[in-house]
């Protein structure tokens, strides 16, 4: 009989590994990708673009530095790789129900009832007590629900597709966090080489107003002129606050990002430096390519999965479920002052249990279920649009920002040379100062636009490979990938 009731039991855990799933849902959802860009260079490189390190393409050692840093201090990252663990640990939980559960007690205590009297040989006769009774009991309790229709299986896979997603949530969150300390470092160095012209052109107006007020008290210039150049300059100073403001604020963002205080960074970034010059190559993948790149999108398909395992998890709580217990142990009795009496014991069980009425319980979960799918599902469709929008965007951000800097250097090339012509008939005696002085002020207006333009396509390449997925590492394991996140 035992060694038949093993046989059984071995066939249906077999049973249980290889069953079939009849409740599983499919996971896929139809994608409508377009074929090529529309807003894409027409001349792309051949070279294929490191997605990866992209950002070493600036070919800047501080911004190098600070992504590092980065990498490994930034508290948004931190708390992504604690829900992976979390996510991880969550899977063992889901997969421990696919197995048995082993369970020990062991009991003991000691009683008197007064309902029980025993009659005790004595010199005097039999006398007649209350006796005190100790107790004691273990064993082991073996239980198994047989995953017939694998819904255990599916909460299992769901669980995993949690926890794979909570992996794209992070490499998600090292993608925007690579563009934010590279766009807000970007911006800084543009920012303070906008300074830098600001404040030469503030000189240059500062000396008009000087030759200005000389000239009236020669007669050579009026009131009016006087006043005019009084409102330029105190217009022109009125930005400098302005773009001070934005450079510190600019350097707190940074420090936050490294996960330090917002003024540490002050000693290092205060001081100016050049906007990088050499810019990353051109990403050049197709719209496709971004499901497998894109780390949003990917966990976007992770929560589809995840739900369409859990629509076929609830519909198996339609079926029947079968559980195999078993048990066993020992137990001891003392009365009083007799021997101690012990016993073994054992059972064997199974169990079948079908629902037949639940007041809708389980239809309704079914259909929350189903809901959460087709939310998840739209989601997925949803995140894809959103994904090519960015990338479109990102590409005439650039093509704009790289016209407007071409227009705006041959300007500021032009402006050079009308200065130079003009100082040129100054120093012959052949021009006026004051003429000097606003060509001077034309090219400092234009370098100024130059200097925006030209931060603009800097910051336009970064949006590129953020739209692109780009600055996360595909690991095989999690500590690979904590590896990659330290270094």
């Amino acid at each position: 009989m035992n060694n038949r009731y093993l046989a059984a039991l071995t066939l249906l855990s077999q049973a249980s590994l290889i069953a079939c799933t009849p409740t599983r849902v499919g996971d896929q959802v139809a994608l409508n990708s377009p074929a090529t860009w529309q807003h894409a260079p027409n001349a792309q490189t051949a070279e294929k673009a490191d997605l990866k390190t992209w950002w070493q393409g600036f070919d800047d050692p501080l911004l190098n530095e600070l992504i590092d840093q980065a990498l490994a201090a930034n508290l948004d990252l931190k708390i992504a790789t604690a829900r992976v663990r979390e996510a991880n640990a969550m899977v063992t939980v889901a997969e421990a129900a696919l197995y048995p559960s082993l369970d020990f007690s062991i009991s003991g205590g000691r009683e008197k009832r007064i309902d029980r009297i025993v009659g005790v040989p004595s010199g005097q006769g039999i006398k007649l007590i209350t006796p005190t009774a100790d107790a004691v009991s273990g064993g082991l309790a073996a239980r198994w629900e047989i995953d017939l229709f694998g819904g255990r299986h599916l909460q299992a896979e769901a669980a995993a597709a949690q926890a794979e997603g909570s992996k794209e949530g992070l490499h998600a969150a090292q993608v925007g966090l690579l563009a934010q300390v590279t766009t807000n470092y970007l911006e800084l160095r543009g920012v303070q080489q906008r300074t830098g012209i600001l404040q030469s052109n503030i000189a240059v107006q500062r000396e008009r107003l000087r030759t200005l007020q000389a000239f009236v008290k020669a007669g050579l210039a009026n009131e009016a002129d006087l006043a005019r150049q009084q409102t330029l300059l105190q217009g022109t100073e009125a930005a400098l606050p302005g773009l001070t403001s934005t450079g510190e604020k600019l350097i707190h963002r940074l420090g936050v990002l490294l996960g330090e205080p917002p003024e540490s960074l002050g000693s290092r970034l205060t001081a100016v430096g050049p906007l990088p010059k050499q810019a990353p190559i051109m990403p050049n993948l197709l719209p496709a390519d971004l499901l497998a790149q894109r780390p949003d999108l990917r966990l976007a398909q992770k929560e589809v999965s995840a739900a369409a395992a859990g629509l076929g998890s609830a519909r198996a709580d339609l079926y029947p479920k079968l559980v195999l217990s078993a048990s066993g142990g020992l137990g001891a009795l003392a009365v009083g002052g007799f021997p101690s009496l012990a016993d073994s014991v054992y059972a064997l069980g199974s169990g079948l249990s079908a629902p037949i009425f639940n007041a809708g319980r389980i239809r309704a979960h079914i259909a929350a279920a189903d809901a959460r799918l087709e939310q998840v599902a739209a989601n997925y469709e949803k995140t894809f649009l959103l994904a090519l929008e960015d990338v479109e965007n990102a590409f005439v951000a650039h093509r704009s920002a790289n016209d407007s800097l071409g227009k705006l250097t041959e300007a500021e090339a032009s402006a050079e040379k009308a200065y130079r012509l003009v100082d040129a008939l100054y120093q012959r005696g052949a021009g006026n100062y004051l003429a000097v002085l606003d060509a001077q002020r034309r090219k400092l207006d234009v370098s100024d636009e130059r200097a925006k333009a030209e931060t603009a396509v800097s910051v336009a390449m970064v949006s590129l490979y953020r739209a692109f997925g780009g600055g996360w590492i595909i690991a095989s394991s999690d500590r690979e990938m904590e590896k990659a996140l330290a270094r």
